[in-house]
This record gives structure tokens, sequence and C-alpha cells, in this order.
């Protein structure tokens, strides 16, 4: 039989509260806490909350999925998204799952108010389309990517990954008034990690579980906070802290670097929802001056829902015949706003200022 390295036993939750809620780590958790509510505050802003969603779930997908080494571009992510049967990398297809994995889940959230072991094992099957689910056969150990050493062995035992499991989930879903949730968040992650319940999309998922739990406590209200650009930054102090917390039980230093991670995401997310904020009222004013027979609300803010747009969806935004949506985009097109690209039979309009601001 296949020996399986020895595994430091997880402890059910909630940790002492002693070991987390040191003055540091309060400090941390105040500023965090501070820069997600102006976050929050200001994305009440947007005329159309799906132009942030749709941006940023997508900026979120390609770099969660980074992590795991999956790439892709964005512009390849917005032509498999636009384009009819477009023909798309392996990596590409991951990243699209990825999207369609956490639209489910906000979609579970919003309509349940807590989710189930069963709803993170769909969330998960919608990231790796397979079925496999929970692990249930020992042999699963994480390995260090250069030298091959096992780092971590996570439980093999079934009943007791669902044992864990269960009691992950009812933390999860629980309003606790007395610790503060960002600290939360960040036991909570750390706790689905070690569990490891797959097979494969374990850092995904963790990290699609990190974006419902803020929007189920009511910290943000739309899925716009993402922390995977941070960690592909510091992703050596991501894993060596982790591995820490398992073999010491200090969470001090593990905690500091989610907090941090929450306070300069949100700055940073802020920073870009005033750039398309600003974009969307200049190209307004764009086309009402240099083309104001075509200026439709509408339409502008299709064109930043969808960077990469077509006719049919002008069609079924406005309500408009196939000439007059063609017309639309071509004239917006001569205008500077947008650009024209060949997908096959198709075309698609590009826009492209946009695009950039996402880039940034």
């Amino acid at each position: 039989m296949r020996q399986i390295a020895p595994y430091t036993v997880l402890s059910n939750l909630p940790v002492e509260r002693e070991k987390v809620e040191t003055i540091e780590i309060l400090k941390q958790a105040n500023k965090a806490g501070s820069a997600l509510a102006e976050l929050k505050g200001l994305a009440k802003t947007i005329p159309n909350q799906e132009i942030l969603i749709n941006a940023l779930v997508l900026q979120e997908a390609k770099d969660s999925s980074e992590i795991e080494n999956i790439v892709t571009t964005q512009d390849e992510l917005y032509k498999a998204l636009t384009a009819t049967n477009p023909n798309i990398s392996q990596g590409t297809k991951e990243v699209v799952n990825y999207r369609k994995a956490l639209f489910r889940g906000f979609d579970l959230i919003k309509s349940q108010g807590f989710l189930r072991i069963n709803d993170i094992v769909t969330i998960q099957q919608e990231l790796v389309e397979n079925t496999a689910g929970i692990r249930n056969t020992p042999g699963t150990v994480l390995k260090n990517d250069k030298t091959g050493e096992i780092v971590y062995t996570p439980p093999q035992n079934k009943q007791e990954i669902m044992d864990l499991l269960t009691n992950l989930v009812l933390h999860y879903n629980e309003q606790n008034d007395d610790l503060p949730p960002l600290i939360n968040l960040a036991i909570l992650h750390y706790q689905f990690e070690s569990i490891h319940p797959f097979y494969d999309g374990n850092g995904r998922t963790g990290r699609i579980l990190n974006i419902l739990y803020l929007i189920l406590n009511n910290l943000i209200e739309i899925p716009i906070l993402y922390l995977s650009s941070y960690i592909i930054k510091n992703k050596a102090d991501y894993y060596k802290l982790l591995n820490q917390t398992n073999k010491t039980g200090d969470w001090k230093d593990w905690i500091l670097y989610i907090l941090k991670a929450v306070e300069i995401t949100s700055l940073q997310t802020i920073k870009k929802i005033n750039s398309i904020n600003a974009l969307l009222e200049q190209t307004i004013l764009q086309v009402q001056k240099e083309s104001p027979k075509i200026y439709k609300k509408e339409l502008i803010e299709l064109l930043f829902e969808q960077p990469y747009s077509k006719i049919d969806f002008v069609v079924n935004r406005l309500n408009v015949e196939r000439k007059a949506a063609s017309r639309y985009l071509k004239e917006l097109e001569n205008i500077g706003i947008l650009k024209s690209y060949k997908a096959g039979r198709e075309t698609l309009y590009i826009n492209t200022r946009l695009i950039d601001v996402l880039k940034q």
C-alpha cells in the first residue's frame, strides 16, 4: 500500500480568540475594512452595475487562474465570450469556466443567503468540468513545484474531510458579531485550502468562496473585490504563510497577509472604478458632441458592459434592426471610440480605451 506522508491534524473552527485578535491584527482589520467600505460606496455611483461586474469578474478569472499557471490574454477572453464558435485555447476555456463558476456562486448566495457543501461542489464542478467531487481516495499531497518535495499532506479520509467541511460551512454561514468578518475571512480561507477537499481546483474554488463571503456579510454588494492580483504579486509569501500557519499554529502573519491584500486590492479597485467612470462620462460627452444623432445612453453603457461588442448585442439591447445597429457601431468607429476586428465571419467592435483601463 502506498505510504502517505503524515499531516498536521486540522482542528475544527472556531479558533481561540486570543490567537487572532492581537492589537496589530485589529488595527489592520480596521484599515482593510475602511478601504472596503469606501469601495462599496463608490460602486453604487456607477449607473449600471453590470459594467463593473463584467469587467472585474473577467479580470479576477484571469488572475486567479494565473496563480495556478493557467495563462491566457484579456483579448482572447473577450473574443471567447463574444465571437460565435471561437477557436480558443484550453487555458482560455478554463478561465471562462472560472467566470461561470463565480456567477453560479453569486446566484446561489443571492437566492439562498447561505452556502451548503453541495453548493461548493457545484462551484468546483463548474470550474473543472468533471464530477469527481470530494476526494475519496488517499494519495493527494502538495509538492514544491521546483524540488518535488512534499510540503503538505491534507486529510486523506473521506469522512474526516466531510466532517471538516461541515464545520467550515457552519462557520462560513454564521453571522458572528464578535469576530470581525475580515479576520474570519482569513481563517476560513486557510481552513478551506488546508482541507483541500477536491482533486483539482481547490485554490480557485477557495478564492471564489472569499468573494462570496464578503457579499454574504454585506461588506460589498456585487462581486468586484478580488485578492488574486495581490496573491500573484506575493505568491511565494502566500504559500509560505499557509504552510507556516499549518506547522506552527501561529495565525498572525497569515491573517495580516490577507487583511493587507483586502486593503491594497480595495484601493486598487477604487482607482480602477474611478478610471472607468471617468472614461464613461468622457465617452458620453464625445458621442453627444460628435455624433448626437446616434447618442443613446443604453448604447454607450453596452460598450462598457461588453468591451468587445457586435451587431447582435446592439440589436437585442436597443431593439433596433441590424442595419441601424451596424450604422451605430460604424459611426462610433469613425469618431475613434471603437475599433473593428474580424473574427471569422463576424465583425467585433472593441472599446479600446476601456480595454486599456482594464489592463492597468
